[in-house]
């Protein structure tokens, strides 16, 4: 919780992004040319910077978060996350800290050339941190007609089921803040309260349980956590049938 959500995402991304939107900037003075992504954010009503700074860094979030279910490399280190086979809100707290790296590569960098300091970021990101809380919680909840606008406790359990619906094979509902996205894209699925289904991911049962194991797992992609070679998908299936069989 400490690294994830405040010494990485708040100190050390703070002087990465500005570091990175100066040689931006640099590179393109080489051309003469001025920073072409900045918005003078600072002549907006203060309603309207913190309402593009929510729209956007959500907006970037739910993409990346689509990412890391649907690259390889990426979802080897979002299975931490998704380990979980019980919703409460402590559940937020355990994933891997090279997400807090891949969101906010993506997120901050592009925020702060648009023209955001940190201590809008701060706000936001408190916001969007109590609200994933909220999410992860064991409640049953939707918020009535606002469920089409805000992500919500039911939508996010269907996002971790472990039986995915067979024309959503990459997952559902990937909404951090906003569901809207979800809706609009056409990645919605609540089929129903959810009570009592699985979550997790098929192979729950070889997943390493220790914090270290979890931390190391995705850098050994291949081996399982005894050492032992894997073998190839291909192999693993023909050796289900067998024992089906």
């Amino acid at each position: 919780m400490f690294f994830n959500y405040f010494l990485f995402s708040l100190i050390a991304y703070n002087a990465i992004s500005n570091v990175a939107v100066e040689a931006f900037n640099d590179f393109l003075g080489i051309f003469g040319i001025e920073n072409l992504v900045a918005i003078h954010v600072e002549t907006w009503p203060r309603w309207a910077q913190f309402l593009l700074l929510f729209l956007v860094a959500d907006f970037i979030q739910w993409n990346v978060h689509r990412l890391l279910h649907r690259v390889p490399v990426l979802w080897e280190f979002h299975k931490v996350h998704h380990s979980v086979e019980e919703m409460g809100f402590a559940a937020h707290l355990r994933f891997h800290w090279m997400e807090t790296i891949i969101y906010k590569t993506a997120q901050y960098i592009p925020l702060a050339m648009i023209g955001f300091g940190l201590e809008d970021f701060f706000i936001v990101h408190i916001f969007a941190t109590a609200i994933g809380h909220l999410n992860h919680a064991n409640l049953r909840i939707t918020y009535g007609p606002l469920k089409y606008i805000l992500n919500n406790p039911i939508m996010h359990l269907w996002h971790h089921v472990k039986e995915l619906p067979k024309d959503r094979k990459y997952g559902v509902n990937y909404g951090i803040t906003l569901s809207l996205w979800d809706y609009l894209f056409k990645t919605d699925y609540i089929p129903h309260q959810g009570s009592d289904v699985a979550l997790g991911f098929d192979g729950m049962e070889k997943f390493p349980k220790t914090f270290w194991q979890q931390v190391t797992y995705p850098f050994v992609k291949g081996k399982n956590m005894d050492g032992l070679q894997t073998p190839p998908i291909g192999k693993m299936n023909k050796v289900t049938a067998t024992v089906k069989k």
